[in-house]
Protein backbone atom coordinates (compact mmCIF):
# COMPACT_ATOMS: atom_id res chain seq x y z
CA UNK A 1 0.00 0.00 0.00
CA UNK A 2 2.76 2.43 0.90
CA UNK A 3 4.60 1.68 -2.34
CA UNK A 4 1.46 2.35 -4.37
CA UNK A 5 0.85 5.64 -2.57
CA UNK A 6 4.47 6.74 -3.03
CA UNK A 7 4.29 5.93 -6.74
CA UNK A 8 1.05 7.89 -7.06
CA UNK A 9 2.61 10.82 -5.22
CA UNK A 10 5.43 10.99 -7.75
CA UNK A 11 3.02 10.87 -10.69
CA UNK A 12 0.83 13.64 -9.27
CA UNK A 13 3.84 15.80 -8.42
CA UNK A 14 5.11 15.48 -12.00
CA UNK A 15 1.66 16.56 -13.24
CA UNK A 16 1.84 19.75 -11.17
CA UNK A 17 -0.75 18.82 -8.54
CA UNK A 18 -0.29 21.14 -5.60
CA UNK A 19 -0.60 18.57 -2.80
CA UNK A 20 0.41 15.28 -4.43
CA UNK A 21 0.98 13.19 -1.30
CA UNK A 22 -2.20 14.36 0.42
CA UNK A 23 -4.21 13.63 -2.72
CA UNK A 24 -2.57 10.22 -3.21
CA UNK A 25 -3.48 9.21 0.34
CA UNK A 26 -7.02 10.56 0.01
CA UNK A 27 -7.57 8.61 -3.22
CA UNK A 28 -6.27 5.45 -1.57
CA UNK A 29 -8.63 5.93 1.36
CA UNK A 30 -11.52 6.49 -1.05
CA UNK A 31 -10.70 3.31 -2.99
CA UNK A 32 -10.62 1.38 0.30
CA UNK A 33 -13.94 2.84 1.42
CA UNK A 34 -12.31 4.62 4.37
CA UNK A 35 -12.75 8.17 5.64
CA UNK A 36 -8.98 8.42 6.11
CA UNK A 37 -5.89 6.27 5.73
CA UNK A 38 -2.91 6.18 8.10
CA UNK A 39 0.02 4.87 6.10
CA UNK A 40 1.86 3.77 9.23
CA UNK A 41 -0.97 1.30 9.83
CA UNK A 42 -1.85 0.78 6.19
CA UNK A 43 -3.58 -2.49 5.37
CA UNK A 44 -2.33 -4.75 2.57
CA UNK A 45 -3.66 -3.79 -0.83
CA UNK A 46 -6.74 -5.96 -1.44
CA UNK A 47 -7.32 -7.80 -4.68
CA UNK A 48 -8.17 -5.42 -7.51
CA UNK A 49 -7.12 -2.37 -5.52
CA UNK A 50 -4.06 -1.50 -7.62
CA UNK A 51 -6.10 -1.32 -10.84
CA UNK A 52 -8.88 0.76 -9.29
CA UNK A 53 -6.37 3.05 -7.60
CA UNK A 54 -4.46 3.56 -10.83
CA UNK A 55 -7.67 4.73 -12.53
CA UNK A 56 -8.37 7.25 -9.77
CA UNK A 57 -4.80 8.54 -9.81
CA UNK A 58 -4.92 8.96 -13.58
CA UNK A 59 -8.06 11.11 -13.29
CA UNK A 60 -6.29 13.29 -10.75
CA UNK A 61 -3.13 13.39 -12.89
CA UNK A 62 -5.28 14.88 -15.64
CA UNK A 63 -6.26 17.56 -13.09
CA UNK A 64 -9.81 16.50 -12.39
CA UNK A 65 -10.54 17.97 -8.94
CA UNK A 66 -9.96 15.57 -6.08
CA UNK A 67 -13.37 16.50 -4.69
CA UNK A 68 -15.13 15.53 -7.91
CA UNK A 69 -13.41 12.15 -7.89
CA UNK A 70 -14.29 11.34 -4.28
CA UNK A 71 -17.61 13.21 -4.26
CA UNK A 72 -16.79 14.83 -0.93
CA UNK A 73 -14.79 17.57 0.75
CA UNK A 74 -14.15 18.84 4.24
CA UNK A 75 -15.39 22.29 5.24
CA UNK A 76 -14.98 23.34 8.87
CA UNK A 77 -16.63 20.51 10.84
CA UNK A 78 -18.54 19.15 7.87
CA UNK A 79 -17.98 16.45 5.30
CA UNK A 80 -19.89 17.83 2.34
CA UNK A 81 -21.11 16.21 -0.84
CA UNK A 82 -19.54 17.70 -3.95
CA UNK A 83 -20.46 17.19 -7.59
CA UNK A 84 -19.48 18.47 -11.00
CA UNK A 85 -21.28 21.65 -12.01
CA UNK A 86 -21.29 23.16 -8.51
CA UNK A 87 -18.54 25.33 -7.05
CA UNK A 88 -16.22 23.39 -4.72
CA UNK A 89 -15.96 24.99 -1.24
CA UNK A 90 -12.48 26.33 -0.48
CA UNK A 91 -10.60 26.42 2.85
CA UNK A 92 -10.27 30.23 2.73
CA UNK A 93 -14.05 30.56 2.88
CA UNK A 94 -14.03 28.85 6.27
CA UNK A 95 -12.77 32.14 7.74
CA UNK A 96 -15.73 33.99 6.20
CA UNK A 97 -18.06 31.40 7.69
CA UNK A 98 -16.41 31.90 11.08
CA UNK A 99 -17.39 35.57 11.17
CA UNK A 100 -21.02 34.68 10.42
CA UNK A 101 -20.99 31.87 12.99
CA UNK A 102 -19.51 34.15 15.66
CA UNK A 103 -22.12 36.86 15.06
CA UNK A 104 -24.99 34.38 15.12
CA UNK A 105 -23.65 32.80 18.31
CA UNK A 106 -23.29 36.23 19.93
CA UNK A 107 -26.94 37.01 19.21
CA UNK A 108 -28.09 33.64 20.54
CA UNK A 109 -26.12 34.27 23.74
CA UNK A 110 -27.99 37.57 24.04
CA UNK A 111 -31.30 35.70 23.96
CA UNK A 112 -32.16 36.28 20.29
CA UNK A 113 -32.95 33.84 17.48
CA UNK A 114 -30.94 35.34 14.63
CA UNK A 115 -31.88 35.18 10.97
CA UNK A 116 -28.89 34.48 8.72
CA UNK A 117 -28.97 34.67 4.92
CA UNK A 118 -26.25 33.14 2.73
CA UNK A 119 -26.34 34.52 -0.82
CA UNK A 120 -24.57 32.69 -3.67
CA UNK A 121 -24.40 29.64 -1.41
CA UNK A 122 -22.89 27.16 -3.89
CA UNK A 123 -22.70 23.76 -2.21
CA UNK A 124 -23.94 25.35 1.02
CA UNK A 125 -20.75 25.34 3.09
CA UNK A 126 -21.38 28.63 4.90
CA UNK A 127 -25.12 28.12 5.36
CA UNK A 128 -24.84 24.56 6.65
CA UNK A 129 -21.96 25.53 8.95
CA UNK A 130 -24.04 28.28 10.58
CA UNK A 131 -27.11 26.03 10.80
CA UNK A 132 -25.19 23.19 12.45
CA UNK A 133 -22.83 25.20 14.65
CA UNK A 134 -25.52 27.64 15.83
CA UNK A 135 -28.64 25.46 15.77
CA UNK A 136 -30.79 28.21 17.33
CA UNK A 137 -30.26 30.35 14.22
CA UNK A 138 -32.68 30.44 11.31
CA UNK A 139 -30.71 30.12 8.09
CA UNK A 140 -31.75 30.84 4.50
CA UNK A 141 -29.54 29.98 1.53
CA UNK A 142 -29.92 31.25 -2.04
CA UNK A 143 -28.21 30.43 -5.32
CA UNK A 144 -28.99 31.08 -8.99
CA UNK A 145 -27.97 27.53 -9.96
CA UNK A 146 -30.62 24.79 -9.65
CA UNK A 147 -27.80 22.25 -9.22
CA UNK A 148 -26.34 24.26 -6.35
CA UNK A 149 -29.74 24.57 -4.69
CA UNK A 150 -30.28 20.80 -4.90
CA UNK A 151 -26.80 20.08 -3.52
CA UNK A 152 -27.22 22.55 -0.65
CA UNK A 153 -30.48 20.87 0.31
CA UNK A 154 -28.67 17.55 0.31
CA UNK A 155 -25.79 18.89 2.41
CA UNK A 156 -28.18 20.63 4.79
CA UNK A 157 -30.54 17.70 5.33
CA UNK A 158 -31.63 17.68 8.96
CA UNK A 159 -30.58 21.28 9.64
CA UNK A 160 -32.90 24.28 10.07
CA UNK A 161 -32.19 25.54 6.56
CA UNK A 162 -34.47 27.16 3.97
CA UNK A 163 -32.90 26.89 0.50
CA UNK A 164 -34.17 28.98 -2.41
CA UNK A 165 -33.28 29.45 -6.06
CA UNK A 166 -32.81 33.09 -6.95
CA UNK A 167 -30.59 35.73 -8.56
CA UNK A 168 -28.98 38.21 -6.18
CA UNK A 169 -29.40 40.91 -8.84
CA UNK A 170 -33.20 40.59 -8.50
CA UNK A 171 -34.23 43.55 -6.36
CA UNK A 172 -37.26 41.61 -5.10
CA UNK A 173 -35.21 38.61 -3.94
CA UNK A 174 -36.37 37.54 -0.45
CA UNK A 175 -38.48 40.72 -0.26
CA UNK A 176 -40.45 39.14 2.57
CA UNK A 177 -37.29 39.40 4.71
CA UNK A 178 -36.58 43.09 4.05
CA UNK A 179 -35.22 44.76 7.16
CA UNK A 180 -35.31 41.59 9.31
CA UNK A 181 -31.99 39.83 8.65
CA UNK A 182 -29.31 39.78 11.36
CA UNK A 183 -26.40 38.43 9.29
CA UNK A 184 -25.99 38.45 5.52
CA UNK A 185 -22.99 36.42 4.38
CA UNK A 186 -21.82 35.66 0.87
CA UNK A 187 -19.02 34.17 -1.17
CA UNK A 188 -20.15 35.54 -4.54
CA UNK A 189 -18.45 35.13 -7.90
CA UNK A 190 -15.90 37.93 -8.18
CA UNK A 191 -13.25 37.02 -10.77
CA UNK A 192 -12.81 39.68 -13.52
CA UNK A 193 -13.29 38.46 -17.12
CA UNK A 194 -9.59 38.85 -17.96
CA UNK A 195 -8.33 36.98 -14.88
CA UNK A 196 -8.91 33.40 -15.99
CA UNK A 197 -7.78 31.05 -13.19
CA UNK A 198 -4.46 29.29 -13.78
CA UNK A 199 -5.31 26.04 -12.00
CA UNK A 200 -7.08 23.58 -14.34
CA UNK A 201 -9.16 22.33 -11.40
CA UNK A 202 -10.79 25.75 -11.17
CA UNK A 203 -10.64 26.93 -14.78
CA UNK A 204 -11.92 23.75 -16.38
CA UNK A 205 -14.26 22.38 -13.72
CA UNK A 206 -15.84 25.09 -11.57
CA UNK A 207 -18.87 26.62 -13.32
CA UNK A 208 -18.42 30.08 -14.84
CA UNK A 209 -21.60 31.17 -13.04
CA UNK A 210 -19.78 30.69 -9.72
CA UNK A 211 -16.47 32.25 -10.81
CA UNK A 212 -16.93 35.40 -12.85
CA UNK A 213 -18.52 38.35 -11.07
CA UNK A 214 -19.48 40.41 -14.11
CA UNK A 215 -18.28 43.81 -15.27
CA UNK A 216 -14.75 44.83 -16.11
CA UNK A 217 -13.66 44.52 -12.46
CA UNK A 218 -15.60 41.36 -11.61
CA UNK A 219 -17.62 43.19 -8.97
CA UNK A 220 -21.09 43.44 -10.52
CA UNK A 221 -22.38 40.49 -8.46
CA UNK A 222 -20.60 41.58 -5.24
CA UNK A 223 -22.14 45.03 -5.62
CA UNK A 224 -25.53 43.38 -6.01
CA UNK A 225 -24.84 41.46 -2.77
CA UNK A 226 -24.11 44.77 -1.02
CA UNK A 227 -27.34 46.31 -2.33
CA UNK A 228 -29.27 43.25 -1.19
CA UNK A 229 -27.65 43.52 2.24
CA UNK A 230 -28.70 47.18 2.51
CA UNK A 231 -32.29 46.10 1.86
CA UNK A 232 -32.42 42.89 3.87
CA UNK A 233 -30.38 43.66 6.99
CA UNK A 234 -31.99 45.18 10.07
CA UNK A 235 -30.27 48.15 11.73
CA UNK A 236 -27.11 46.78 13.35
CA UNK A 237 -27.13 43.71 11.10
CA UNK A 238 -23.80 42.41 9.84
CA UNK A 239 -22.63 42.05 6.22
CA UNK A 240 -19.79 39.58 5.56
CA UNK A 241 -18.64 39.08 1.95
CA UNK A 242 -15.63 37.34 0.45
CA UNK A 243 -13.71 39.00 -2.39
CA UNK A 244 -10.34 38.77 -4.12
CA UNK A 245 -7.32 40.20 -2.31
CA UNK A 246 -6.97 42.98 -4.90
CA UNK A 247 -10.61 44.07 -4.51
CA UNK A 248 -10.59 45.20 -0.89
CA UNK A 249 -10.61 48.95 -1.58
CA UNK A 250 -13.28 48.61 -4.27
CA UNK A 251 -15.46 46.50 -2.00
CA UNK A 252 -15.20 49.06 0.80
CA UNK A 253 -16.02 51.83 -1.65
CA UNK A 254 -19.09 49.94 -2.87
CA UNK A 255 -20.32 49.57 0.71
CA UNK A 256 -19.72 53.26 1.36
CA UNK A 257 -21.55 54.30 -1.82
CA UNK A 258 -24.58 52.24 -0.74
CA UNK A 259 -25.01 54.75 2.08
CA UNK A 260 -26.34 52.08 4.42
CA UNK A 261 -23.28 50.86 6.32
CA UNK A 262 -20.89 51.84 9.06
CA UNK A 263 -17.77 50.20 10.51
CA UNK A 264 -16.78 49.24 6.97
CA UNK A 265 -13.56 47.23 6.98
CA UNK A 266 -11.53 44.58 5.19
CA UNK A 267 -10.47 41.51 7.15
CA UNK A 268 -7.65 39.07 6.35
CA UNK A 269 -7.71 35.40 5.52
CA UNK A 270 -5.39 32.93 7.26
CA UNK A 271 -2.44 34.14 5.16
CA UNK A 272 -3.00 37.79 6.07
CA UNK A 273 -4.42 38.84 2.70
CA UNK A 274 -7.50 41.14 2.72
CA UNK A 275 -10.21 38.73 1.57
CA UNK A 276 -13.51 39.83 3.11
CA UNK A 277 -15.66 42.89 3.53
CA UNK A 278 -17.35 43.34 6.92
CA UNK A 279 -19.81 46.17 7.66
CA UNK A 280 -22.75 47.07 9.91
CA UNK A 281 -26.15 48.20 8.69
CA UNK A 282 -27.07 51.65 9.96
CA UNK A 283 -30.50 53.13 10.58
CA UNK A 284 -33.83 52.24 8.96
CA UNK A 285 -34.41 51.81 5.24
CA UNK A 286 -34.29 55.09 3.33
CA UNK A 287 -34.43 56.40 -0.20
CA UNK A 288 -30.64 56.69 -0.43
CA UNK A 289 -30.26 52.98 0.31
CA UNK A 290 -31.64 52.10 -3.11
CA UNK A 291 -28.83 53.88 -4.97
CA UNK A 292 -26.54 51.52 -6.95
Amino acid sequence: MRELVEGATRLLAEAGVGSPRVDAIELAAFALGLDRLELVLAPPAPEGFALEYAGLVERRRLREPLQHITGRTGFRYLTMAVEAGVFVPRPETEVVAQVAVDEAARLVAAGERPLVVDLCTGAGGIAVSVATEVPAARVWAVDASPAAVALTRRNGAGADLDVREGDVRDETLLAELDGTVDVLVSNPPYIPPDAVPVDPEVRDHDPDLALYGGGADGLDIPRAVIRAAARLLKPGGLLVMEHAEVQDAQARDAAAVAGAFTAIESRPDLTGRPRMLVARRIGPLSVTDSQP
